[in-house]
């Protein structure tokens, strides 16, 4: 059977499918904030993701590495891949959310170094109908983990209302 006749006759589409989407069809950050090259893995509760730390960045220090703090935008970075694949899945788009915080984001080094391959694997803790979220975060190079963290994330029902209360507040 022909890809297209399959697709149209399950226009769910699979893990695999959705795997092989570029990171920018699943995430809306682009250019310098796009810190996540790809997703590796992705199920109902979690997601591993990619990021190469660029020496030339807009974040890198004169030795060319990651300060240790831009973790929490990768954790959050790959929780918004997560919320995005699975609506994706279920066939629509996630709405946008906001990072609420973190509780005790621990770096165990001051930097990412240089050309470094760090892996973000991110496993949810919860998720209501309200749109709240709380993810357990790692980032690993190679074997060694380097940060770890539990995010804390919201997607308001309306996000313009939203943002527009957070500014007349």
């Amino acid at each position: 059977m022909n890809h297209a006749i399959s697709h149209a006759m399950n226009p769910t589409p699979t893990v695999d499918e959705l795997l092989q989407q570029p990171i920018e069809a699943i995430i809306p950050h682009r250019g310098t904030m796009l810190l996540i090259d790809s997703v590796d893995t992705f199920s109902e509760e979690t997601l591993s993701a990619r990021a190469t730390v660029r020496a030339d960045a807009w974040y890198a220090d004169i030795d060319g590495a990651m300060p240790a703090w831009i973790g929490i935008e990768l954790m959050a970075q790959a929780i918004a891949a997560h919320v995005a694949l699975l609506a994706m899945r279920g066939g629509g788009r996630a709405r946008p959310g906001v990072l609420l915080g973190s509780r005790s984001y621990k770096a165990l080094q001051p930097s990412f170094a240089g050309g470094a391959r760090l892996s973000v694997h991110v496993s949810e803790l919860l998720r209501s109908e309200e749109g709240h979220g709380a993810y357990e975060c790692t980032i690993r190079h190679g074997d060694a983990v380097c940060a770890e963290a539990v995010i804390k994330v919201f997607q308001p029902r309306d996000f313009q209302s939203f943002i527009e209360g957070s500014f007349s507040s």
